[in-house]
């Protein structure tokens, strides 16, 4: 007795749309749940929160940006109470004008793709001192003798010794 055949399936119909027509659109995907909550359920973060971790994913950044390279005696020094221009200041040193230059442009490149935009940028073209301005916080990239000569850790942490002194 011959095998029986299978029968075959029905081949799929597409359907074109009609000329002047517009395809319909897919549907979007629904939001996956995490942590057993559907998301619009979730409460959204606090202000506060978003802004702290806003702070310390720019400071990681830029302290990242200053290690690939190569900056010299990083210092990060609060400033919150003391000034409202910042909350921190990060200063670096580098080895010539050269290294000063491409450490900040490091610095502008890395936080520009974090999604952090500098306000602004000064001293490029001598590149003895270069400072960007990334709101909450200011980076100081110098020549060694540039900061020797304006010492602005020492004027900065006299002003925290004076908070610490009067609190």
């Amino acid at each position: 007795m011959p095998a029986k055949k299978s029968p075959r399936p029905a081949k799929p119909t597409i359907k074109k749309p009609k000329a002047g027509a517009q395809a319909a659109k897919p549907k979007p995907a629904a939001r996956p749940k995490r942590h057993g909550m559907p998301a619009l359920a979730r409460k959204p973060e606090s202000g506060v929160r978003k802004a702290a971790a806003a702070k310390s994913s720019l400071k990681s950044v830029i302290l990242d940006a200053l290690a690939d390279m190569k900056a010299l005696e990083v210092k990060v020094l609060d400033v919150r109470g003391i000034t409202d221009i910042a909350d921190f200041m990060v200063i670096a040193s580098g080895t010539s004008d050269r290294h000063v230059r491409s450490v900040a442009q490091r610095v502008v490149e890395k936080t520009k793709a974090a999604g952090f935009r500098p306000h602004g940028v000064e001293g490029q073209q001598d590149s003895d001192w270069v400072l960007i301005d990334l709101h909450e916080m200011i980076v100081h990239v110098m020549l060694p003798r540039v900061r020797e000569f304006y010492g602005l850790e020492k004027l900065w942490d006299t002003w925290a010794t004076k908070r610490a002194a009067h609190a």
